[in-house]
């Protein structure tokens, strides 16, 4: 009993003191558990290379300490790789390697049950094999059918895919416009469970009454009505149990799938997946955080309001990320919400004047803006004021694009093409035909969809998007989010007030808008900014031209050009070489001591070894800490 103590105890202190040999030959600090995970698979590599070598049951002997650490530094250098950030969840810190090791092996068996999917529908060439996608609207039909199958996440990012008329082609969009979020929901003690976690006491605590049955179920979270301790009504948005974590791992693999597909297939590389993959992984990492939907609700609600649209107020005080407390609006959506507005007898028109308005403000004007009003999103409330909800989704413009749009409105109101080419220059980043080719395309455009007689509709900037697109006119994703929102907008209006004409109205708040930037109080406080922005450069430009001209006129005008002036570039050029002068004298030594193990002739000095293998054996060492310290600086992340 005593031996076997002290051989464990032997053991486990040989198992540490390589830890932290490694630790410092490498420059890195192990915690606990990844030290007696790295350094007992080292101990019994090393042991198993000592019986390949003796071909018997080794000692600890130089070799197999020397085998051990060598095993050991590597084994680090896979841990290193494998906590990269990459999808994997982060929250509490840097994940045990054992936990590395689930995630893997989860991803690894999702990775596999996408590539069947796609391998029952004929998309197996899309992970590695080689196969025709098909006709457009074949590959259509395939991506739908396996988005359909792969899941809720993969059905949004379909959704969101469906809007992007910019990069894809018309069957593509069509058909990824028929995928329906159908989510069962999730059973009320789990939902419950959630809430309480969240409020940190028991729900009878906090509010009177919760419905257990789902007003609304969603991918991400589902919507309870409640009542508040004192009668107030209120709407429980609640994320959904265990969504973090499969979301998470699912858009990791969204980011890893389209840039592999891009780099693999030409359609691809065509349809700018890596971009939508990108884009949509964002969109929907904010929407699990509730809190940014609670401070997007706030900067709304912050700006000019309308009597006749309203915002929900947040109960912050019980709201967190993943519980999200609202007023409540009782009232039916648009789309069912006929018999009431006749009851009403609301003027349906101006209604939908007052939302397009009120939209085309935030668009325009305050640059944050409700990005998916479909009709479900917007109530009728029986005061007859409609109800704005969902802010899970919201865009945000800065100056230089609001202005922008603005000057495409107004161009496309006063059917200016010359006007409609500054807009989209300012707006997009053109790879394609250059300045003239350009400006004559959007002028065959306007007179193919803006001639006399015809009667443009919110088509139109579908249309203008597509055959920018194609033309290689690439517009940021908010400004892509703009036309989503405004053909979003045009069938939530026409629901709302059939016949409704919101070109034309938004030509007259185009009109409208263009006459108040012209009014002389508009123009003044214009001309004030600019001269306040550059009153400080014209009291310091008759000072600089005096310098200049006396240095010319002596012959002393000259120039300087600094390279590297910057501490971070210089900080940049010192590691990149650092880096390489390492991996050069690492590679370098061990060419030499690979020469120096072939060579004969040394004397020897000790059974079976010469001088020369020595030296050997201890540059291959030095060259492999070398180049794994190497690897591991290129994996560290860099410190902004």
């Amino acid at each position: 009993m005593a031996s076997g103590a002290a051989g464990f105890a032997v053991f486990a202190g040989l198992i540490l003191v390589l830890a932290a040999v490694t630790s410092r030959l490498l420059g890195v600090r192990f915690s606990v558990g990844r030290a007696v995970l790295t350094g007992w698979a080292g101990l019994a590599a090393g042991f198993g290379v000592g019986y390949v070598v003796t071909r018997r049951q080794p000692g600890i002997t130089p070799l197999v300490v020397v085998s051990a650490a060598l095993a050991t530094m590597v084994l680090t250098v896979v841990a290193a790789l494998l906590s990269r950030s990459g999808g994997r969840p982060r929250a509490g810190g840097p994940l045990r390697p054992w936990l590395e090791l689930a995630w893997t092996v989860r991803s690894t068996r999702r990775y596999l049950q996408l590539a069947r999917i796609a391998a029952w529908h004929g998309l197996a060439g899309l992970f590695g094999g080689r196969s025709d996608p098909g006709t457009p609207g074949q590959l259509a039909r395939r991506i739908r059918l396996v988005l359909e199958q792969a899941g809720p996440i993969f059905v949004k990012l379909g959704q969101a895919a469906s809007t992007r008329t910019d990069l894809l082609p018309a069957p593509v969009t069509s058909e990824l416009a028929q995928l329906q979020d159908r989510v069962p929901p999730a059973p009320w003690p789990q939902i419950q469970a959630v809430v309480e976690r969240e409020l940190g006491t028991g729900i009878g605590e906090v509010f009177d009454s919760v419905d257990p049955e789902p007003v609304a179920t969603a991918s991400l979270a589902q919507a309870h009505a409640a009542r508040r301790r004192g009668g107030q009504p209120v709407i429980l948005k609640v994320q959904r149990p265990g969504v973090g974590q499969q979301v998470t791992r699912d858009l990791g693999m969204i980011r890893r799938l389209t840039r592999r597909l891009e780099s693999r297939a030409e359609w691809a590389r065509d349809y700018h997946l890596a971009e939508l993959g990108g884009g949509f992984a964002d969109a929907v990492n904010e929407e699990l955080d509730f809190g940014a939907e609670a401070r997007n609700i706030a900067a709304l609600a912050a700006m000019p309001t309308s009597a006749t649209i309203r915002i929900p107020a947040v109960h912050t005080d019980i709201s967190s990320r993943r519980l999200l407390v609202l007023e409540r609006f009782d009232g039916p959506s648009i789309r069912d919400a006929g018999p009431l507005l006749d009851e009403l007898g609301a003027d349906r028109q101006a209604l939908a004047r007052e939302l397009l308005g009120y939209l085309l403000n935030q668009i325009l004007i305050t640059g944050v803006f409700h990005a998916d009003p479909h009709p479900g999103n917007v109530l009728v409330l029986p005061s007859g004021q409609l109800g704005l909800i969902d802010f899970g989704s919201v865009g945000r413009l800065d100056i230089t694009q609001q202005a922008a749009l603005r000057r495409l409105l107004v161009a496309v109101a006063q059917r200016d093409p010359t006007e409609l080419y500054e807009a989209v220059t300012e707006l997009a980043v053109t790879t394609g035909p250059g300045p003239e080719q350009l400006e004559q395309m959007l002028g065959a455009f306007m007179t193919g969809h803006l001639g006399p007689g015809m009667t443009p509709d919110a088509g139109l900037i579908r249309d203008l998007l597509s055959v920018l697109g194609r033309a290689g006119v690439a517009f940021p994703p908010v400004i892509v989010g703009v036309g989503r929102t405004l053909v979003i907008l045009d069938g939530t209006l026409r629901t709302l007030a059939p016949g409704f004409d919101i070109t034309g109205e938004s030509q007259a708040f185009a009109r409208q808008l263009a006459g108040e930037q012209l009014a002389p109080a508009s123009l003044r406080d214009a001309a004030t900014g600019e001269l306040l922005t550059l009153l400080p450069v014209l009291r310091r430009l008759p000072r600089r031209a005096d310098q200049i001209s006396a240095a010319l006129a002596g012959g002393r005008f000259t120039t300087n050009l600094r390279l590297f002036s910057d501490r971070h570039d210089v900080e940049v050029v010192a590691t990149l070489v650092n880096r390489a002068v390492l991996a050069l004298i690492g590679a370098a030594l061990g060419g030499m001591s690979v020469i120096m193990l072939l060579a004969h002739g040394s004397p020897a000095v000790a059974r079976g070894i010469s001088l020369l293998q020595l030296f050997g054996y201890a540059g291959l060492f030095l060259s492999v800490t070398l180049l794994l310290r190497v690897v591991l600086e290129v994996l560290r992340p860099r410190q902004p």
